[in-house]
């Protein structure tokens, strides 16, 4: 299957059936991302127990892209180490920054590697970062300190 159409797939039914797109109950940090150039508005909760992103979840609006990243994001983190999930997180970004190239190195993300070619889009890159910038402020501000 050619990429292009891997990437619709994907995006379409992470964003068209989401798995995390849900209150979680009693999480340990929450936060909301926007992205005003887009009107992505999106809330992310974790629940982090003993070090390991134990649940997650969100709630909010946008575009297909950034719906379909941050369910993608939490499918990813979720039931990992706090250290792995931060990991995932600047893997992400710097896929999408170019930084990081590495094929192999780049498999760790899953479904989200089919994202890769955002950065092509200057215009959508705000709506894929959203939710893994927020998650990476999260454990940076709030779950590491």
């Amino acid at each position: 299957m050619e990429l292009k159409a891997v990437y619709n797939e994907l995006v379409n039914d992470h964003n068209m059936h989401p798995n995390n797109k849900r209150k979680i109950e009693d999480p340990t940090v929450t936060m909301r991302g926007v992205n005003p150039s887009c009107g992505d508005d999106i809330t992310l909760e974790l629940k982090v127990e003993d070090g390991v992103v134990t649940d997650g979840g969100f709630s909010g609006s946008g575009c297909a892209i950034s719906q379909a990243s941050t369910d993608m994001m939490l499918d990813e983190i979720i039931g990992r180490p706090v250290e792995e999930a931060k990991h995932l997180c600047e893997l992400f970004l710097g896929m999408i920054k170019g930084t990081i190239t590495d094929d192999e190195e780049l498999s760790e993300l899953e479904d989200a590697i089919a994202l890769r070619d955002i950065s092509h889009m200057p215009a959508r890159v705000k709506c894929a970062v959203l939710a893994w910038h927020t998650a990476d402020d999260m454990i940076k501000c709030r779950i590491t300190k």
